[in-house]
C-alpha cells in the first residue's frame, strides 16, 4: 500500500512543479492562451460581434408562426371563430327566428282568405307588424353554444426603406467591435508589458544576488584571513565584530532580493495562469526602437480608436438624419383558423398582403435635438482625434528623452561601480599590510554595494521606459 501512495506521489509530481528554465519567447505564448484578463476581453469582443449580427439581420425582416387556442360562448367570439373559419350561416344570424315569425304571418293570411295565402294581406300584415318582428331577438345569435377555436397564423414582416437608418446602425456596431478588438490588444500590449517588465525585473535581481553571494563569499574568505592575523597579534576582535556586522547587512539584503524575487514569480505565475519555478535570463540592456511621427499615428491603439470613435460618430449623424425621412414597411400573412387543429388546412385558409408608409410630421423637435446633439459628438471626437495625436507625440518624446537620460545615468553607474569595485580591492590589500582600517575597508564596500543598487535600479527604469514605448506603439510582442 505504500508503495502505491509514494508511486500516485511521483507520478503527481510534474503536476504540481512550476515551469522551469520559461524563456520569454514561451511565455507570451501561454499568455496568450492562458491570461484570464485576455480571455475576458476576447469574450467581450465576440459579444460585440454578435450585436453587429443581429442588426445586420434587421435587413432581412421577420417571420413568425403563432398558434392560438381559444374556447368562448361569448356572442361576438363565436361569431367571428365561425366566420373566420367560414362556417357562418343564415341560422348564425338568427334566420331561424325571423323565419318563424314570416311563417306565422302567411298561415294568418291564409286565414283570413279562407285558408288560401293571400300576398297583399300577407303584405299588409307585415307592414302592421313590421316592428314586431324587427324587434324578436334572435336566441341563435345571442346565446349561441360555446366553440373551440384554433388559429395558425404565418407572419413576415420586412423593412424596405428606412432613410439609411439600417445601414447606419450596421455600421456603427461594425465600428463598436472593431473598437472592442482595439481594446483587447491594447489589454494584451499591458500584459505583455507586466511579462516582458517581470522578466526583466527577475533576472535583474538574480544580478543582484549574483553580486552579494559574490560579495559574501569575499567578506567571508576576508574574515578566515582576519582571524588568522589576529592569531599572530595583527588585528582586534573588533574587526571580527565589524566584518560579522557587515556579514548580516548583507545577508539581510539578500533575503530581501529573494523575497522580491519570489513575488516577482509569483505575479508572473498569476499572469500566465501556471505556476513558474524559473526563467531563462534575458538581455538586461535592451535597444531602443526607433520612431517616427508617422509610426507613431499609424501603431499607436489610442490615436486609432480616437480616429474609429469618429468614424461611428460620423455613423450616428447619418442615423439621426433618417429620422427626417419616410419609413417603408411591408407585410405578409397566411393562416388557417377551425374548431379543430389543423382541420381542412388549405380549405379554410386566408392571407393578407400590405405596405405601410410611415413618416414623422411633428414630435416637439426631439428629434432635431437629437440630430445636433449627434453632431456636436462629432465634433467633439474630432478634438479627441487631435488630442490623442498630439497627447502621444508627447508621451512618446517624453519616454524618449527619460531613455537618453537614463542611458548617460547607465553609463555613469557602470563606470562608477568598475571604480567602487577597485578601490574596494586596493583597501583591501592595504587592510592586509597594515595601511588600512578594517573600518575604512567596510567603507569601501558599503560604496560598492549602494553603486552597485543604483546601478541596478538604473537598468531597471531604463528597461521599464523602453518597455513602455513599445506598448505604446502597438509592437505585441514582436520586440
Amino acid at each position: 500500500m505504500t508503495k502505491v501512495v509514494l508511486l500516485i506521489l511521483l507520478g503527481a509530481l510534474p503536476i504540481f512543479a512550476g515551469l522551469r528554465n520559461l524563456s520569454l519567447h514561451q511565455a507570451l505564448k501561454i499568455l496568450d492562451k492562458n491570461n484570464l484578463e485576455i480571455k475576458i476581453s476576447q469574450y467581450e469582443s465576440m459579444m460585440k460581434y454578435y450585436d453587429k449580427k443581429a442588426v445586420d439581420a434587421m435587413r432581412w425582416g421577420k417571420a413568425d408562426i403563432s398558434i392560438t387556442a381559444l374556447r368562448s360562448n361569448d356572442a361576438g367570439n363565436v361569431f367571428g371563430f365561425k366566420l373566420q373559419s367560414r362556417e357562418a350561416n343564415f341560422a348564425d344570424f338568427g334566420f331561424s327566428d325571423f323565419m318563424g315569425a314570416l311563417g306565422q304571418g302567411v298561415m294568418q293570411s291564409a286565414m283570413m282568405n279562407g285558408g288560401v295565402p293571400s300576398f297583399p294581406l300577407f303584405a299588409q300584415g307585415l307592414a302592421k307588424n313590421g316592428d314586431k318582428i324587427l324587434s324578436i331577438e334572435p336566441k341563435d345569435l345571442n346565446y349561441p353554444g360555446a366553440r373551440n377555436h384554433f388559429l395558425t397564423k404565418f407572419t413576415y414582416m420586412l423593412p424596405i426603406y428606412t432613410g439609411g437608418k439600417i445601414t447606419e446602425y450596421q455600421n456603427i456596431t461594425q465600428g463598436l467591435f472593431e473598437m472592442s478588438q482595439l481594446d483587447a490588444r491594447k489589454l494584451r500590449n499591458e500584459k505583455i508589458f507586466q511579462v516582458k517588465k517581470t522578466f526583466h525585473d527577475i533576472t535583474l535581481v538574480n544580478d543582484f544576488i549574483y553580486s552579494l553571494r559574490k560579495i559574501r563569499r569575499n567578506m567571508q574568505y576576508l574574515k578566515r584571513t582576519i582571524v588568522e592575523m589576529k592569531k599572530e597579534g595583527y588585528t582586534k576582535n573588533t574587526d571580527i565584530l565589524e566584518i560579522d556586522a557587515k556579514l548580516a547587512e548583507v545577508d539581510s539584503m539578500l533575503n530581501q532580493a529573494k523575497l522580491n524575487r519570489e513575488l516577482a514569480y509569483q505575479f508572473l505565475s498569476f499572469l500566465l495562469n501556471r505556476k513558474v519555478s524559473s526563467i531563462k535570463r534575458v538581455r538586461t540592456h535592451l535597444k531602443v526602437p526607433r520612431v517616427t511621427k508617422k509610426d507613431i499615428e499609424r501603431l499607436s491603439l489610442d490615436i486609432q480608436k480616437a480616429k474609429l470613435g469618429l468614424k461611428i460618430s460620423e455613423h450616428a449623424v447619418k442615423a439621426q438624419k433618417a429620422n427626417f425621412l419616410p419609413t417603408v414597411g411591408g407585410f405578409a400573412e397566411y393562416g388557417s383558423a377551425d374548431d379543430k387543429l389543423w382541420n381542412e388546412f388549405g380549405k379554410k385558409d386566408f392571407y393578407t398582403v400590405g405596405i405601410q408608409v410611415k413618416m414623422n410630421l411633428f414630435n416637439g423637435g426631439a428629434d432635431k435635438a437629437k440630430l445636433e446633439k449627434a453632431r456636436l459628438q462629432r465634433l467633439k471626437v474630432a478634438q479627441q482625434v487631435e488630442l490623442a495625436k498630439k497627447g502621444i507625440a508627447l508621451q512618446v518624446k517624453k519616454i524618449k528623452s527619460s531613455i537618453r537620460s537614463l542611458s548617460y545615468r547607465l553609463r555613469s553607474a557602470r563606470k562608477q561601480l568598475r571604480l567602487a569595485k577597485e578601490v574596494y580591492k586596493t583597501y583591501e590589500e592595504k587592510y592586509k599590510v597594515g595601511l588600512a582600517s578594517i573600518t575604512d575597508l567596510l567603507i569601501k564596500q558599503s560604496i560598492e554595494l549602494q553603486v552597485l543598487m543604483q546601478y541596478l535600479q538604473v537598468a531597471n527604469q531604463r528597461n521599464t521606459k523602453i518597455l513602455e514605448l513599445q506598448k505604446i506603439l502597438d509592437f505585441g510582442g514582436r520586440r
